[in-house]
């Protein structure tokens, strides 16, 4: 008899505002984690450039008052890594318990997420490629396009998505970022023209954004040998994200601490 194949949840929100798209992330991890939901791969937007910064990051070398005389929001995330601007992309997040696929390890985990995201793009004809070992490539920039690790995407030699993991002993959350156009000129003004060179920042101005996520779906289907089934957040997701953001992702003292 064939085997039914694991379902997973695929969660949708479209665009959001940066305070709750971090708050939703968090709430999904929790409550898979907490409560034993299915794992879920969340595809989200933003409603406007916006600035993430990692959870364990120092803001310096980010004009933060440039930010808000933009009118830029800035949150920190609840994953590691270095500051992204957000904007027009495809950002995930994928949460699990660390079992199955994932009982390896942070590395282990990062490669079978990215071997995913590899064989998207190579469906849509881009020839992307995984880092095998880490580079200390722009190592003191805080922008996240200009340090490239194990398991990340690059093209070229250049790195084509930002991802940070955070992992707790019963799961792991990792978010991502895929850009598909990047404003040069805003990241200049943020992180400063050293750090913002065109060098290992990348545009994929042609992705379509619906067929882009219908392959990564895909991609997940294949590779991890389950279903994703289009789901929204669990009526405890939606309230545990709303106490995050009242208690957390809204506050200057979780956003920007030095």
């Amino acid at each position: 008899m064939p085997v039914t194949p694991q379902v997973w949840r695929l969660i949708d929100t479209g665009p959001q505002d940066a305070f709750w798209n971090m708050a939703i992330d968090e709430a999904l991890s929790t409550a898979i984690r907490r409560d034993g939901l299915p794992p879920a791969l969340r595809f989200y937007g933003w409603k406007s450039p916006s600035l993430t910064i990692g959870c364990f990051q120092r803001t310096a070398g980010i004009d933060l008052d440039y930010c808000m005389k933009k009118g830029i929001p800035v949150v920190r995330r609840p994953t590691g890594g270095r500051a992204i601007l957000h904007g027009r992309e495809l950002t995930y997040s994928f949460s699990s318990r660390p079992e199955g696929h994932f009982s390896g390890g942070l590395y282990e985990t990062y490669r079978k997420i990215s071997r995913a995201l590899v064989m998207a793009l190579r469906s849509l004809g881009i020839s992307a490629g995984m880092e095998e070992g880490r580079t200390g490539a722009y190592s003191r920039s805080p922008l996240c396009f200009q340090a490239r690790s194990y398991g990340e995407l690059s093209l070229g030699g250049r790195k084509i998505a930002g991802s940070a993991q955070r992992r707790w002993r019963d799961g792991f959350l990792q978010q991502g970022s895929i850009p598909y156009f990047i404003d040069m000129a805003e990241a200049d003004m943020i992180f400063g023209r050293a750090a913002a060179s065109d060098e290992g920042l990348s545009v994929f101005p042609e992705l379509d954004d619906r067929g882009f996520k219908e392959a990564v779906s895909a991609a997940f289907e294949e590779v991890f040998r389950v279903e994703l089934r289009p789901s929204g957040a669990e009526p405890l997701e939606e309230a545990l994200a709303q106490e995050l953001l009242l208690a957390k992702y809204l506050r200057p003292e979780w956003n920007l601490r030095r």
